[in-house]
This record gives C-alpha cells, structure tokens and sequence, in this order.
C-alpha cells in the first residue's frame, strides 16, 4: 500500500478541477495549494534519507505500477486541460478567474505533464518515449526532450548548461537565459544528428521539424474550436508551464559546477553536481525528481528506486518551498550561497 504514495502527485490536478469548477476565488486555489501548503507540509513531515535494498529495488522494477501512474497522468493532463478550455468558451469569466485558471492550468502542466514527460523521455521503449513527448505539447515545450536528453545530460553543471544556474543568477535572469538558449540549443543538436547521418533539413527524421508541426497545430485547433479566448488561455498557459520547470531547473544546478581535468576537459558527472532533497511531500508529489543528484549520477535509473547520496549537496528544503525561495533573490541568496562548495565558485 506504501507504493499508492505517489497517487499524492494527482492531488494537483484534482485541486485544479476543483478550482475550474467553483471558479471566482476557487480559480487561485491551485497555486495556493502548491505554493504555500506544500511547504507547510514540508516543514511538519520529517526527511526520509532512507535507501531502499537491492532486493526491494528488483520488486519495485518488476511492478508494473509505477509505470501506470506515470500513464495515467496522460488523461488527466488532457481531461482537465479540455474541461479549462470548455470552461473558458462556454461561460462568462472576470479577468481576475481567467488569470488564475491559466496558472492552476499552467501548474498542472508543469508539474503533471513536462516532469512526468521528462521520466518517460528517459524510458528506452518507444511508446514511453511517444507519450512523455505528447505530454510536452501543451507547454509548447517538445524540444525539452532533445535538449535535455542530448545537451543537458552531457554539459550538467558547466558553463555550456544553459539548465544550470550561474552563481548569484537570480530566477529572473535565468528564466530568460535558459528557455531561449535551450530552445536554440536543440536546434544546434538536432542539425548535428541530421548531418552525422547524412540527412537534409527537410528530412522525415528532422523531430524539430516535426515538432514544430505539432505544436502550431495544437494551438491551430485550439483556436478553431475554443476561439481567441481559447488560444490565448492555451498559449498562457503554456508559458506558466514551462516557467514552472525552469524554476525547477534553477534550483537544481544553482552554483553547482564541474571542474576541469588537467587535460582541460570536465570531470565526469558526479553525485555532487545537483542539489539533492529528501523531504517527503516534494519527494511524491514531484515521482522523485528531488533525489536529482543520483538521476544525473545513473540516469537509467526509474524514479521509484532512486537514491540519496550523502555527498550530494542537501537542499534545506524540498523543491516546493525552494522555488518559493528562489522568487525573492535576495533571500534565496542567502540560504543557498553559503552551501555552494567553495571550489565550485568561479569555475
């Protein structure tokens, strides 16, 4: 019954609903939720630094329902997404209720969509990989997939990173750095992958391309069947999304850097080169996306067997409450400046 944890992460989702259908205030609910009782529950429950065995890992590999709850968020992303989009067409909203929808949908979309895109985005059968990439339509956001798997993974914590946070970078600056140089960057890779085995750009094999396609079409229908309302709830809504996971990104690299061998090339990637939380409430709701330092150190590895290392750098508190932190500078500064390693700075 202790593996049924990990339903927490449709709490989201189900607080969006209820927000969509109550509307008025009911609208905010979804961010309140998220961003201030979340790391309420963070500061109660205790930190589980807790390990599972190699046995347990092998039972928890062979059950199948960890995968499903991973699948299952593919309906309630969609669902509720098209329950917005109704909503919005069909009644009258004051500009105070749109706005809060886009953020609860935006919120839904980050959290339930691109984070469970990217554990499927690291599966090695192809419908995995299909469905984490359908789920990154919404956010706009497809190029992540190649980006992430093919640049982020490869240049984790250097200054070629654009998904890692520079030293006293605030939030801001970052979200502004990252999406148009990641955006860019996927470009640059994917042209790589088409001229290394020997294709044009206008190749079937070109995703980008592909990518590309679908999103305008997304947004196409959207406007044909949700009219301009529609599109520019869908299009804000995106853009919350994807805020989201660059907030998210932020926090996980912030400061953190590879030194370089003295043949000039970076060392490896180690468990020191992401921020690490164990505390519980980020840990489900997010399918363990906080234990980030052995993802990066085994990328491989499914979210439900993940581990905390004790020389990966501990965040002071989980990624809910961190990206809370990380909105006023100044105070995220302070907490996380002093727990960056000394060596790391200016590398």
């Amino acid at each position: 019954m202790k593996d049924l944890k990990y339903l927490a992460a449709f709490s989201i989702p189900l607080v969006a609903f209820i927000g969509i259908y109550f509307r008025d205030i009911y609208s905010y609910l979804t961010p309140v939720y998220a961003f201030v009782l979340l790391p309420v529950l963070e500061l109660i429950f205790p930190v589980d630094t807790y390990n599972i065995s190699e046995e347990e890992s092998k039972n928890k590999l062979k059950n199948k329902l960890f995968d499903w709850l991973l699948y299952l968020n593919f309906p309630v992303v969609y669902g509720l997404l098209v329950y917005a989009l109704i909503t919005i067409h069909s009644g009258f909203l004051e500009t105070y209720e749109f706005v809060g929808l886009i953020i609860s949908t935006g919120i839904v979309l980050g959290v339930n969509g691109i984070n469970v895109a990217h554990e499927l985005g690291h599966r090695q059968k192809t419908n995995e990989r299909f469905l984490g990439k359908t789920l990154l339509i919404p956010t706009l956001y497809m190029h992540f997939y190649i980006e992430h798997n093919f640049g982020h993974h490869l240049h984790a914590a250097t200054k070629e990173d654009p998904a890692t946070a520079r030293y006293n970078q605030s939030v801001y600056a970052f979200w502004i750095t990252s999406v148009f140089r990641q955006y860019f960057n996927a470009w640059n890779i994917q042209k790589k992958l088409l001229k290394n085995n020997g294709l044009h750009f206008l190749s079937v094999k070109n995703d980008m391309l592909w990518y590309t396609i679908f999103q305008i079409a997304y947004l196409l229908i959207i406007y044909l069947l949700f009219d301009y309302i529609g599109f520019i709830f869908a299009l804000f809504s995106a853009i919350t999304g994807f805020i989201l996971l660059e907030t998210v990104n932020y926090i996980e690299h912030y400061g953190l850097l590879r030194l370089k061998t003295p043949s000039g090339r970076y060392e490896r990637v180690k468990e020191i080169h992401s921020w690490n939380s164990n505390h519980v409430i980020g840990r489900i709701v997010l399918y363990e996306l906080t234990r980030h330092s052995d993802h990066h150190y085994k990328t491989s590895k499914k979210y439900q067997v993940l581990d905390c290392h004790e020389e990966s750098p501990q965040m002071p508190f989980g990624y809910p409450t961190s990206m809370v932190l990380a909105m006023i500078p100044p105070v995220w500064f302070r907490v996380m400046n002093k727990r960056v390693p000394r060596e790391m700075i200016g590398a």
